[in-house]
């Protein structure tokens, strides 16, 4: 416990007031993204570049995904550099503007007011961006530890905020030619360095340290985990540079295989890490992290089968490309997250409500803060909505669409039962 938190006598813990509105807000987030994707599953059967699609996806890539490891980040970046976070209030600024701007930006997309209303949620959600970016800078800048684990949080942090001014620009584009040809042209590359520059890097950051930890296992291995680094690092920017240059389709595949090899050496690191574990019983929490390992190759094979039809035909099938996007935001993203929340949030909560009395009576252990029977609920309801709902894609059939969407609804109910309980816990 004490080693999450970084309580160690050198390391001051971030306060619990910054981290829990995070896990709160993306908690909120994937409730309303749930209920948004259950009211528009009809929407999956047509095109992606839609409005009620683009909000559902920006509610999960920014509300969901981005404020929970944000949340986390502030926790776990302290530990992994041996320094306290540089400033408090840069926290509370970076979580404001975030939490302000991403409901205005879904607004914009959901009713497609690619005004000014949409380049304000923009500037608030960069904004934030640049205010974690610089808070970050100078932690690490104040560090005499920064480790491979910190290099890739900050890596993927700079990508995010790529990611963001190119979608900026995207929104301006709407309303004023600044680009060369359409934002829908842009699209892919905007998303794709969200995906690979921002969420993979970080995810295998962060998780690379957590999982260890959390398995109680010894393995560490800093050459693989920088070999890992530069093999996505490389296939991401070979990305970018065809892209802008019109490559011819098949020289897509060496970017691809390259991130493929970052993602199967990684795949490499946690099981080596898994089996050299000290204790031997794994809890349903790190079950469903390490599920979420095996599917980021989900999304990766279906990028190589749209590459290959690129190849072929020069167009591809519009519910293969609908798939590969929800495969990446209610698969491989989602799947991690539920795992590693209740891993982290109740050592928070935990340390927050017990620390003072450690030692001096009995306190209960962090995995009785939330209810384990729930959460194995909202598992296999997470399990069957994801199956339903990309088999309801890929072979349009609304039913599916809208039975997986239920249970993808339902999950997310569970999930945020869990939240309110360990967020709400008193001491006994």
């Amino acid at each position: 416990m004490i080693g999450f938190t970084g309580n160690n006598g050198l390391t001051k813990p971030t306060s619990y007031k910054i981290v829990l509105p995070f896990y709160v807000y993306a908690a909120v987030s994937f409730l309303i993204a749930t209920v948004l994707l259950f009211m528009s599953a009809d929407g999956f059967t047509t095109h992606y570049f839609q409005p009620h699609t683009l909000a559902i996806t920006h509610i999960m890539a920014l509300g969901w995904g981005t404020m929970i490891i944000l949340g986390a980040s502030h926790q776990l970046v302290p530990v992994m550099i041996e320094n306290k976070l540089y400033s408090e209030w840069l926290a509370y600024i970076s979580f404001g503007c975030a939490a302000l701007g991403i409901p205005i930006l879904i607004y914009a997309f959901y009713t497609f007011s690619m005004g000014w209303l949409a380049q304000l949620g923009g500037h608030l959600v960069t904004t934030a961006i640049i205010v974690y970016l610089l808070n970050l800078l100078v932690s690490m800048a104040k560090s005499k530890h920064e480790n491979v684990h910190a290099v890739f949080v900050f890596t993927a942090v700079v990508w995010l905020l790529a990611t963001a001014i190119v979608g900026l620009l995207l929104i301006y584009n709407f309303t004023e030619a600044y680009l060369p040809k359409d934002s829908l042209t842009y699209l892919p590359l905007h998303a794709h360095m969200g995906i690979i520059g921002w969420f993979l890097l970080l995810i295998i950051g962060i998780g690379s340290r957590l999982l260890p930890m959390f398995l109680i296992s010894k393995y560490d291995n800093a050459k693989k985990l920088w070999w890992i680094y530069g093999l996505i690092n490389t296939g991401l920017l070979l990305f970018v540079v065809l892209f802008l240059w019109e490559g011819l389709s098949w020289l897509y595949y060496v970017p691809v295989l390259c991130i493929a090899a970052g993602v199967l050496l990684f795949g490499n690191f946690c099981y080596c890490a898994y089996r050299e574990r000290i204790r031997k019983k794994v809890d349903e929490q790190m079950k469903v992290s390490l599920l979420s390992v095996f599917m980021i190759l989900l999304p990766i094979l279906l990028l190589l089968v749209i590459i290959s039809f690129l190849m072929l035909q020069e167009t591809v099938n519009v519910q293969l490309v609908i798939t590969y996007g929800f495969v990446i935001f209610f698969g491989w993203i989602t799947a991690i997250i539920p795992g590693m929340t209740f891993k982290t949030l109740p050592f928070i909560v935990w340390n927050k409500t017990y620390h003072h009395l450690a030692g001096k009576r009995k306190t209960p252990n962090p995995k009785d803060l939330f209810h384990e029977k729930v959460f194995k609920w909202m598992s296999s309801c997470y399990l069957l909505g994801f199956i339903l709902f990309a088999t309801g894609i890929l072979i349009n059939i609304l039913l599916l669409l809208q039975a997986g969407a239920a249970c993808l609804l339902l999950t997310s109910v569970f999930y945020n039962w869990n939240v309110l309980k360990l967020i709400t816990h008193k001491a006994t």
